[in-house]
């Protein structure tokens, strides 16, 4: 057998020069196609002006960061102050709190299950994860508020957070199994709340020395792209959300296109939701058109349009480029590759990686051709942070837009009130 791969792999005969250019420079510069700089150009017929990029260094906080842009841009738009940016820090330090207090509930209510149980396995491997869906954020700023970036800034512990993960996760799995046993051994609900109030109060600790404690009420000052100066003294977190910003997140839907699963369906995932009367995870699955109509009328009105993609295939970092032909591997190894976006989806071979802000497009007769992108990877990726991808990228690559309901058919809209079907907290749309 080895023989006969010996020569089906000799039969081709550049596979010496093919071999030498994939060892000196790896598979992808040996096979990027240098015509996508072409289709990536940098010109739009449609785009909202927004400021510098935020950075979100070593951390997995993409979903907060593209939910706070969208926020930022409206602020920025209304006051007249293009490079104003929201505490990312604010928001995770919350979120660090209410995803531990959905732990330990969930770790209670999963006792009576085999340690190596599914679902168990799923909580002790989530545990404190820093990915996260666009309602974990909606849900943290609609019960916390959010404060400006000089308020609370990030520190080194959320400008990188595996070391503050290492140690949360190792207190978390350490007290689960602490839960588990109390719960064998039958003691009562009291014991197991005053166990977990414990518990958490630990993990409030921890993140008030890693992250710093955020502000009860703080005093808003900027001066804006006119050089007019504000001041607004003794704002709380909540009256400065509802004061300066007009977003309501309960008025927006997750549109969703993931073909592995039925169109035409609301899907809702309670595994993840971690904050306590916050806005529930929910899927609104449709065609690709659909989103892709949804998205170009919020941004024709001004809005700027959170989306969660996966941004690790066909992409360069550095130049921000996402282009689904950017790298011609099939033609360079003579293998096919061949699936489509539902095979991907079900074999695990896609995943919504990650999250950020679309914030214009291009047409030629009618039709988009590419889309602009800011990112959180700060300015030295892409143009300034800002990433482009071609119509086909955003096709094939693009799982989730959030819309607000009054830019959605008549028909989305009463889609998105019906009754969703749970999903497991293993699906592929975790």
């Amino acid at each position: 057998m080895v023989k006969k791969y010996q020569q089906a792999f000799r039969a081709r005969q550049d596979a010496a020069v093919i071999a030498r250019a994939i060892q000196k420079n790896g598979i992808k510069n040996a096979s990027e196609d240098p015509a996508a700089s072409e289709r990536l150009h940098r010109a739009f017929s449609y785009e909202i002006k927004t400021g510098k990029p935020s950075n979100q260094r070593h951390s997995g906080r993409c979903w907060s960061f593209a939910a706070l842009n969208t926020l930022r841009h409206k602020f920025a738009s209304k006051y007249h102050f293009k490079d104003f940016e929201l505490s990312q820090n604010y928001l995770f330090f919350w979120d660090r709190i209410e995803r531990a207090n959905m732990f330990f509930q969930k770790v209670i209510a999963t006792a009576d299950r085999p340690l190596h149980d599914r679902l168990v396995d799923f909580y002790l491997n989530f545990a404190l994860n820093d990915g996260g869906q666009w309602a974990n954020a909606a849900s943290i700023i609609e019960k916390y508020g959010v404060v400006p970036e000089y308020v609370m800034p990030d520190t080194h512990n959320t400008k990188d957070t595996s070391d503050v993960a290492e140690v949360m996760n190792y207190l978390m799995r350490k007290d689960a199994l602490e839960l588990r046993r109390m719960v064998s051994h039958g003691d009562s609900d009291d014991e197991l709340t005053k166990a977990r109030e414990r518990m958490m109060a630990d993990v409030y600790k921890v993140a008030a020395y890693a992250f710093g404690e955020p502000p009860v009420k703080f005093d808003l000052e900027f001066r804006d792209d006119d050089k007019k100066f504000h001041q607004v003294l003794d704002l709380t977190p909540l009256d400065f959300y509802h004061q300066y910003f007009d977003t309501n997140f309960n008025d927006y839907v997750v549109v969703t296109n993931a073909p592995d699963h039925d169109y035409q369906r609301v899907y809702s995932m309670p595994s993840q939701d971690s904050v306590v009367g916050g806005v529930p995870i929910k899927f609104v699955n449709v065609p690709f058109a659909d989103l892709q109509e949804a998205a170009i009328k919020q941004l024709k009105a001004g809005e700027t349009v959170w989306v969660g993609n996966d941004v690790l295939q066909q992409m360069d970092r550095k130049r921000g480029l996402m282009d689904a032909k950017l790298f011609h591997r099939e033609e360079l190894l003579g293998v096919d590759f061949t699936m489509d976006k539902k095979d991907r989806l079900e074999s695990r071979q896609a995943m919504v990686s990650h999250a950020m802000t679309l914030t214009g497009f291009d047409l030629v007769n009618d039709q988009p051709t590419r889309w602009k992108i800011e990112n959180s990877w700060g300015k030295d990726n892409g143009d300034n942070g800002y990433f482009v991808m071609t119509q086909d990228w955003f096709e094939e690559y693009t799982y989730e837009a959030v819309i607000n309901k009054k830019y959605l058919s008549t028909d989305l809209q009463t889609l998105a009130v019906q009754q969703p079907v749970e999903l497991s907290a293993w699906d592929s749309l975790q």
